[in-house]
């Protein structure tokens, strides 16, 4: 097959009465002819920023085209172990269509993450292109080797999304100016199954650790924010566990583990690891640097490398509270929220009985009450009352009448929360501490379930002990078998990319096939007494006395939407619209035929 990457120049000029050809003849300032780069050890570390430079803004940030991350809104979404709340029933819907399976192709979610993934691996190929044998006068230097060496793991980072998520994508591994791709199993002259594209992203990660630098220490903040040998094998092991060489992904994710170049921080900063306090620590082994740099303007690219707004989505309901009185508000610096984001009343529970009040479960979730009653507030007739005043009290509570908090069941989502340390210097939604891609906490979860699978018990509890002292759990689990090792890796790794991908791989879709049949709101009686017309009615602790209760709802089922995952097409994405409309080489995926 002839494998082609896209590059679209668009020109527009809207001059009255004024020839646009004299324009085109004026030489283009401040740019090097491509037959001109490309040439030195300094093209090739400038090539290579550039390649992480559009990882920044496509993959971690929000890329300037959207109010949200694709990259944890498609890898989080579909889970079972959140809701895609908001104001009311369709309000952030591109990412209730994820949560509720009633998503087409055409989900700006789904467009964007595809599109965007392919303009990085572009950025990837031009590296590695260009410099695979060397410089054109020089051959292989040390910089080039490492510099293409990180292009081909930052690259199979890419096709283990896109693998993961669209299942057989075409395989472009190089620039190439003519033809249109293929599906990967469909490629006539190379073609390549699911396994087949997941065992290339091991072995380019394999390969290319030999000419990657090494992490110098757990105090080494730059080995934190470039791809290292440690990343090459902590991505190696986990695509290695999606098509189940359990023993080899045991060797590789050992190899993380061995150097001694990564450690879990204490648990008292558990909570730090999702802030900017936490930025480049001992545990992250890969995280996309997003600081603050003076030479980039707000919308000049600074924005673009944020995650922006959705640290409005992914707030609590600011407005849905009492005026002035959302308990997030001294927390996140006074950032308006949507409430884009719920909490299964399940989940909460069976995190709570596992860890108790750990450190790791009070950095991830508050009870409501918890919240009114027992947080800061900015205002100081509120900050005098009492937890106790507080339980009786009009000047705080969930005073929306109509909607509650919608999409919210008794637990609260703390661990997303932007701290007011987190923005930088364009507004309290434009949040730069970094995007987290792997951390020592999920190399020792993947090594945990390779010893499972391979028969070693002992090391499995070893790796999941250590993650449950740290988080300070009330469970330390005497035995380790796959029930405890997927709940353990649940509660720490909520909403960081790996519940939805671990239950397509696991089977384990039986609660996904209920999404959108009950979705709770949650309100205060203070401000609405249940009504007749309530269905489901559940009060806080059982207890009719309590100030809070939710209702059920299934208003998508209402408006005649067909909700709930169906095996043999939810597994994987469909192709967006958009590139299947101009590519009659594609074929969509399983069950997405038409839609």
């Amino acid at each position: 097959m002839k494998k082609i990457v896209y590059s679209v120049l668009a020109f527009a000029a809207l001059m009255t009465g004024v020839s646009c050809e004299k324009y085109l003849d004026v030489p283009q300032k401040g740019v090097t002819a491509i037959e001109t780069f490309y040439q030195t050890d300094e093209d090739c570390i400038a090539a290579l920023n550039a390649a992480y430079a559009r990882f920044a803004t496509r993959v971690t940030g929000q890329d300037g085209s959207s109010i949200y991350t694709d990259y944890k809104a498609a890898l989080n979404n579909c889970g079972d172990d959140m809701y895609a709340a908001g104001s009311n029933f369709g309000d952030n819907d591109f990412m209730a269509q994820l949560d509720e399976f009633r998503l087409d192709s055409g989900n700006q979610v789904v467009d964007h993450f595809y599109k965007n993934l392919f303009q990085v691996n572009y950025a990837c190929n031009l590296v590695i292109d260009h410099f695979k044998d060397g410089l054109p006068n020089g051959g292989p230097t040390a910089t080039t080797k490492r510099c293409v060496a990180e292009a081909r793991v930052m690259r199979a980072y890419l096709y283990f999304l896109l693998t993961a998520l669209w299942n057989t994508p075409p395989f472009i591994d190089h620039v190439l100016a003519e033809g249109l791709p293929y599906n990967a199993d469909k490629d006539p002259d190379n073609p390549m199954s699911h396994e087949d594209l997941f065992r290339w992203v091991a072995s380019e990660c394999e390969s290319a650790a030999a000419d990657l630098d090494e992490r110098k220490s757990t105090s080494d903040k730059d080995g934190a924010v470039k791809v290292t040998k440690g990343f090459a094998w902590a991505l190696q092991g986990k695509a290695l566990i999606f098509v189940k060489d359990f023993a080899g992904a045991k060797t590789a994710l050992k190899k993380v583990i061995d150097s001694g170049k990564y450690a879990l921080v204490p648990g008292d900063q558990w909570a730090n690891l999702f802030h900017v306090e936490g930025d480049c620590n001992a545990e992250k082994v890969f995280e996309m640097n997003i600081e603050y740099n003076s030479a980039l303007g707000a919308w000049g690219g600074q924005i673009q490398r944020s995650t922006w707004m959705e640290a409005n989505i992914w707030n609590w309901r600011s407005d849905h509270f009492v005026a002035g009185a959302s308990p997030q508000g001294k927390y996140t610096g006074g950032v308006d929220g949507w409430g884009g984001l719920g909490v299964p009343q399940w989940f909460g529970d069976e995190f709570f009985a596992n860890d108790g009040h750990s450190p790791r479960f009070d950095a991830t979730f508050k009870r409501i009450d918890d919240a009114v009653y027992n947080m800061e507030y900015n205002s100081p007739e509120i900050a005098a009352l009492t937890p106790e005043q507080r339980k009786t009290s009009t000047l705080v509570g969930i005073a929306d009448k109509e909607q509650g908090l919608y999409g919210q069941s008794f637990w609260l989502p703390f661990k997303q929360l932007v701290r007011s340390t987190d923005v930088g210097a364009y507004g309290g939604n434009v949040r730069l501490n970094n995007g987290i891609i792997m951390r020592y906490a999920e190399v020792l979860l993947l090594y945990a379930e390779a010893c499972l699978e391979t028969g070693d018990a002992g090391q499995a509890k070893w790796a999941v002990n250590q993650i449950q002292e740290r988080a300070g759990s009330k469970t330390i689990s005497a035995s380790v078998d796959m029930n405890v090792l997927k709940k353990e890796k649940s509660y720490e790794l909520w909403l960081e990319g790996s519940r939805w991908l671990d239950l397509v791989r696991w089977g384990d879709t039986d609660r996904v096939k209920k999404a959108g049949q009950d979705v709770p709101k949650l309100f205060d009686k203070l401000y609405r007494e249940p009504q007749s017309t309530d269905q489901g009615i559940k009060w806080l602790d059982n207890d009719n006395t309590q100030r809070f209760y939710t209702v059920s709802t299934h208003e998508a089922i209402d408006a005649k939407y067909e909700v709930g995952f169906k095996a043999g097409q939810h597994e994987f994405f469909p192709f967006p619209s958009s590139v299947m409309d101009k590519n009659p080489n594609m074929v969509q995926n399983p069950g997405w035929e038409g839609k």
